[in-house]
């Protein structure tokens, strides 16, 4: 009964259209903001969350300097000198690097059948922990005839796909290929050499023939070309995060070159940043505005109300118990507003799960904790500037 009578002397104006609009703003706005930190919160995710497979930001890179009409013809122009390595060391995002070592002696490979053929075969070595698929036998020590060797993947399809349909030859399986030999001739016309290849491995990751490392220095020392330099053209980067747009400056900077997919993130994840952060602000606005004109409604309300006020004042009802009564009116239509879009953000949630998954993707079906940490946030702050501007109001008249 009580309840009732201050209902009726308080809140005459309890359903104007003008609450519900800032409700709605609110409401809006607050859904935006959280929409902001949900793009940002799974685009992380994809990049290096642990229910990935395989993290969408590649995280081993092999880059080189730049070929220019300027340095053409200049093969100490294109490698990496010890300095380069030590700074490119302590670039932004770079964890370790590698050497790429390549052969400064003739292979010519050999095969003979019906698939035979004969070419120069460029080789090349990098550390064992850049490898990505890393065979038993990889090891090869001076004086064994059988030489281990890693091919790309992409070789592969390129017999199957495209060489072996146009030449009328049989397309191959990885299993076919490991049972194949070939023989390597090394050396010059003093002294040759003939190694029986067999490869024992596809890289995802390097796009060549590699050898193991021993050979690669015992055919450089043994016939290598005099007045080579030993010093890499090529380094194998392993990467906290080549979406990084630092990363990406830090090579378009010093004229490095890579696969431009793998930085393909980078600009994407600028993207991903410049919109989830327009939405951001956009959104902070948005709630500045509908939480004023929510606060301003309150106490336009109170100020309506004013003879009640001083009536109810009069008769004995504290201030303090005046704005219990209306923080309980006001409090639910906020905490309402927030609820509604907090459902809103766990189905836009749900609903990008289920289309990751449809791609191979994992991300959860709940919003991780950065979303609900804003939703807390924005909450706290909406329930103190309501209870502030309650009293506030109450106090003045």
């Amino acid at each position: 009964m009580q309840d009732s009578l201050l209902k009726k002397l308080l809140l005459r104006t309890q359903h104007s259209s003008r609450l519900w609009a800032a409700l709605a703003a609110l409401c809006i706005g607050t859904t935006l903001l959280l929409v902001s930190v949900l793009i940002w919160w799974n685009f992380r995710e994809l990049l290096f969350g642990k229910n990935q497979k395989d993290t969408l930001g590649s995280t081993f890179l092999i880059i080189g300097k730049r070929v220019t009409e300027q340095n053409m013809g200049q093969p100490k122009a294109t490698i990496f000198t010890k300095a380069d390595i030590d700074d490119l060391a302590k670039a932004p995002q770079v964890q370790e690097v590698g050497k790429i070592s390549s052969n400064h002696f003739p292979v010519y490979a050999m095969m003979g059948g019906k698939l035979g053929f004969a070419t120069d075969m460029p080789l090349e070595s990098a550390p064992d922990k850049f490898i990505d698929k890393m065979p038993s036998e990889w090891e090869w020590q001076p004086g064994k005839r059988d030489l281990p060797i890693i091919i790309s993947s992409q070789f592969l399809d390129i017999y199957n796909y495209v060489f072996a349909p146009s030449q009328g030859l049989p397309q191959l399986s990885e299993t076919a290929v490991k049972s194949i030999a070939l023989n390597f001739k090394i050396g010059n016309s003093d002294h040759t050499e003939v190694f029986l290849a067999h490869v024992v491995g596809f890289s995802d990751r390097i796009g060549s023939v590699l050898a193991p490392q021993s050979f690669i220095d015992y055919g450089n020392k043994t016939y290598g070309q005099p007045g080579v330099s030993e010093e890499p053209s090529q380094l194998i980067l392993k990467t906290l995060d080549p979406s990084d747009t630092r990363f990406a400056n830090y090579l378009q900077q010093h004229d490095y070159t890579t696969n431009s997919q793998n930085l393909r993130w980078s600009k994407i994840r600028a993207i991903v940043e410049l919109v989830s952060t327009a939405t951001g602000v956009l959104s902070l606005l948005l709630m500045s505005i509908s939480t004023l004109v929510f606060i301003l409604f309150i106490e336009l309300t109170i100020a309506r109300a004013k003879q009640s006020l001083t009536l109810l004042l009069e008769l004995g009802y504290g201030p303090k118990y005046l704005s219990n009564f209306m923080i309980k009116r006001f409090l639910p239509l906020v905490l309402g507003t927030i609820m509604v879009s907090a459902i809103g953000v766990i189905g836009a949630q749900q609903i990008v799960a289920n289309m990751a998954k449809s791609q191979g993707l994992n991300l959860a079906h709940l919003p991780g904790w950065p979303v609900w940490a804003a939703l807390l946030v924005s909450t706290a702050l909406l329930i103190i500037l309501v209870i502030k501007a309650i009293s506030g109001a109450i106090r003045k008249h």
